[in-house]
């Protein structure tokens, strides 16, 4: 069996939705939530739904062992990213070799990079006029939304469209594809 940890920073929509995904497969346990913020409503989904939740303050991920310790204790093979809003530092990431999966809500390499999280990235697609966004998930490097791209699915944008409609669409495609992706990740890696 593959334990996944979900790392997240905020509500924890994506999360809630990836552990009730894998709810009762036999391949595959959300082992752990883990966060930067002991304020997160991330915690209290956790917890609701039975999976242990951990918060290792942002000097932690920096220095990275308790981090590490934690990940080990709980055996972890896999890293999905939900809502993370931390740079991953390089001892993790190099623990985790291609096995930390993030998503975006763009069409990467557009609206990416450090500070384009969330609203910002839909305001500036609805700034830009653009007809159509996305999701992309992709594996985690040392830089913010750069690492080999996995996946990625598209909606339109209507000219109408505010930066709240886009992101409806835009959380309608995460809930709708990154659990399945997961998924189909480990299945080829023989998980």
């Amino acid at each position: 069996m593959k334990k996944i940890a979900l790392f997240a920073s905020g509500s924890g929509t994506n999360v809630e939705n990836i552990i009730r995904y894998f709810e009762g497969n036999t391949d595959v346990r959300i082992a752990l939530v883990l966060s930067n913020n002991s304020e997160a409503c991330v915690h209290e989904r956790a917890r609701r739904l039975g999976v242990p939740s951990v918060t290792h303050p942002n000097a932690e991920f920096r220095e990275s062992t308790h981090v590490l310790h934690t990940l080990a204790g709980y055996e972890i093979d896999f890293i999905a990213l939900a809502g993370f809003m931390y740079l991953l530092p390089p001892a993790i990431i190099d623990a985790y070799q291609n096995r930390i999966v993030n998503i975006h809500p763009s069409l990467l390499p557009k609206y990416g990079g450090k500070g384009m999280y969330g609203h910002h990235v839909h305001e500036a697609v609805v700034a830009a006029n653009e007809k159509q966004s996305g999701i992309t998930i992709h594996y985690v490097d040392n830089h913010y939304d750069e690492g080999d791209i996995v996946f990625q699915a598209r909606c339109e944008v209507l000219p109408t469209d505010t930066p709240a409609d886009v992101e409806r669409k835009i959380h309608q495609l995460e809930y709708l594809h990154y659990p399945h992706v997961i998924e189909s990740i480990l299945k080829e890696k023989g998980g």
